[in-house]
């Protein structure tokens, strides 16, 4: 038999947290595309068959196909709500650029701070004129 060496138990532990960490994430991804996609096909499907049948035979009443249409529509209010529901990023998204969504304590950033955020140049030595010209 071959002695382990001390960091082996310690890597494999390692490796199964991660592991389980991202099958974690890929469920909850898998759930949340389930629910998107299923919604989207009893909502949606139902007025497509109907058209189909509406243009084959003309056989579709003009209420019911309205009904089918607003059941469609229903699916679109639908989705932001079931973003927030089942998708942190997009509640974090939602909060920062929302303002019935932000929290009190979370103070949204202004224009001249996202500007030098996002043209990675950060505070600089004082410049004056002559030294950029």
């Amino acid at each position: 038999q071959v002695p382990r060496a001390p960091s082996q138990p310690l890597a494999s532990s390692e490796s199964r947290r991660f592991t389980n960490k991202h099958s974690k994430k890929a469920l909850k991804a898998s759930l949340t595309l389930g629910i998107l996609l299923g919604m989207f096909f009893v909502a949606w499907l139902p007025f497509f068959v109907t058209n189909v049948a509406q243009a084959v035979c003309d056989c579709v009443p003009d209420g019911f196909f309205d009904v089918l249409t607003w059941l469609g529509y229903c699916n679109s209010t639908m989705n932001p709500i079931i973003y927030p529901l089942f998708m942190r990023d997009f509640k974090r998204a939602m909060g920062k650029f929302l303002p019935c969504c932000r929290r009190s304590a979370e103070p949204r950033p202004s224009a001249i701070s996202l500007s030098m955020r996002n043209s990675n140049s950060g505070p600089r030595a004082a410049t004056s004129l002559k030294n950029v010209l």
